[in-house]
């Protein structure tokens, strides 16, 4: 698969190679999202040297980092180093004689903090000294979010502060979906979301092949023999420490326990032992802790904890709990297993990327053109009637309540005019008072209409929203995407 999105981080990467002092950037993400590639084409298009550590001896990684070395630096490895300081001193003195500045770039930090914990106090003081002296630019990388946030972040790491550049890589944006798979309509955009969300190995398992989006997920998900068969145990066991003991919070989510009594319930554990395993799920992105819109994440006692990401929610949904079948079953029982869930876990889906996607919505289209809107949020409260997308205008002059529906034909006008009227009939959340005041806007989002269905339903102005006005405009054309320098908790 070409290298798509990744626009603003290339930018910054440019940006920090640029200067003329050099520096540090730290790049950390979630596994199979695409740090890997994107240092890679910064490297190859920098002229700078990657190197990638493993789960080794420190003498090994050493070894292994001083012979990447050398294709810059010949003779660099014609030597043994006894420790990490006497390897990057040489590293800085040699790159300033040669006029190299880099980037020089070391992934999976983790494993080499892992066998040689001296090494962020090393790094420290090297980027502090020899590195700014030799204005190398270096960028330190990592999997481990949990580790990378703790070398980094905390007012007690060795390494807070120093860097110039912090750049947490999230999935990629929607909008590159029909660059990576081919035209495609709404719905089918929005089932194709379901299934991969936004990580780049999933796009390019799947883009490889051929046949229905069906028939892709039964060859790489359901077959026992799929590449994608045990994904989410690969996730947990490669992450640093391993988190196998998160995943029956993960089961029991992915079966449908979001509050957390229900999830201890479920898997027969005191919920104020669960708060730990939730934390680093969410480090990890798998798991988002979601509240009521106007209420304060950390006073709310009402949140609910689901699966962040598409591809592990259909995993944990269809393929945890039913390997039996689907290791005896045939193909056709595989899909018949899929079809039970689909309906729901891409309605699941539609529903994230609408509120996902409405800040970045087409500014010419009708809901565009009273935006720009802030982040959105779900709204829920006891048995009142749930609103799936809710958000103010950045003007707060305007507020967003919205129904998303997902079917698995375009909507028709009759269609479009009973769902809007049951959104014209549904009671206003009850709101703080500031966001009460604002005039309201009620909108459907539908992945795709019929061509004869009308801009707008005759039930009182209701907007409707499809997914071309939603992912069909990059974010870069319309406005800088909200890219986070701290990590979510």
């Amino acid at each position: 698969m070409r290298f798509v999105d990744r626009t603003e981080e290339m930018a910054r990467l440019d940006r920090l190679a640029a200067s003329e002092e050099g520096g540090l950037a730290v790049v950390y993400g979630r596994r199979r999202i695409g740090k890997t590639r994107l240092l890679l084409e910064w490297s190859a298009k920098r002229g700078g040297l990657y190197t990638v550590a493993d789960q080794s001896a420190a003498e090994i990684q050493r070894r292994y980092a001083a012979e990447a070395l050398a294709a810059k630096l010949p003779g660099f490895a014609d030597v043994e180093y006894r420790d990490w300081r006497s390897l990057l001193a040489r590293l800085a003195r040699e790159a300033q004689t040669a006029g190299l500045r880099g980037p020089f770039i070391f992934d999976e930090l983790p494993y080499l903090v892992a066998s040689s914990p001296e090494l962020p106090s090393v790094l420290q003081r090297w980027i502090d000294h020899e590195a700014k002296a030799a204005r190398l630019v270096v960028a330190l990388a990592g999997s481990s979010q949990r580790r990378m946030q703790g070398f980094v972040l905390s007012g007690d790491a060795p390494l807070y502060g120093r860097a110039r550049e912090i750049l947490e890589v999230g999935p990629l944006d929607p909008s590159y979906l029909e660059e990576v798979f081919g035209p495609a309509g709404g719905i089918e955009l929005a089932q194709t979301y379901a299934a991969w969300g936004g990580v780049p190995r999933y796009w390019e398992l799947a883009a490889d092949l051929e046949g229905s989006l069906r028939s892709r997920i039964d060859a790489l998900v359901l077959d026992p023999l799929g590449p994608l068969h045990r994904e989410p145990d690969r996730l947990l066991i490669e992450e640093l420490p391993p988190a196998l003991e998160t995943r029956p919070l993960l089961d029991a989510i992915g079966a449908g326990a979001h509050r957390v009594s229900e999830i201890a319930g479920r898997i027969g554990r005191a919920a104020t032992s669960l708060w730990r395993s939730l934390d680093r799920l969410i480090g990890m992105g798998l798991v988002r802790r979601v509240v009521p819109f106007g209420e304060s994440e950390k006073q709310s006692r009402r949140s609910l904890y689901k699966i962040d990401d598409p591809f592990v929610r259909l995993w944990f949904r269809v393929v945890a709990p039913h390997r039996g079948q689907l290791a005896a079953g045939s193909r056709a029982t595989r899909r018949a297993i899929l079809d039970r869930f689909w309906g729901e876990l891409t309605a699941q889906s539609w529903e994230d990327l609408c509120r996902e996607r409405l800040p970045q919505v087409d500014p010419s289209s009708r809901l565009g053109a009273i935006g720009p809107w802030c982040p959105a949020a779900r709204w829920w409260r006891g048995n009142s009637p749930e609103w799936d997308v809710v958000s103010e205008s950045v003007d707060r002059r305007h507020l967003l309540l919205g129904e998303a529906r997902c079917s698995a034909r375009p909507l028709g006008a009759a269609g479009l005019e009973r769902v809007a009227r049951e959104v014209v009939s549904r009671p206003a959340p009850e709101l703080p008072s500031r966001s009460s005041r604002h005039q309201p806007v009620r909108a459907l989002f539908v992945p795709q209409r019929t061509a004869a269905a009308r801009d707008e339903a005759e039930t009182g102005g209701v907007i409707v929203v499809t997914a071309e006005e939603l992912i069909g405009s990059r974010p870069d054309a319309i406005r800088p995407r909200d890219h986070r320098e701290t990590p979510t908790s």
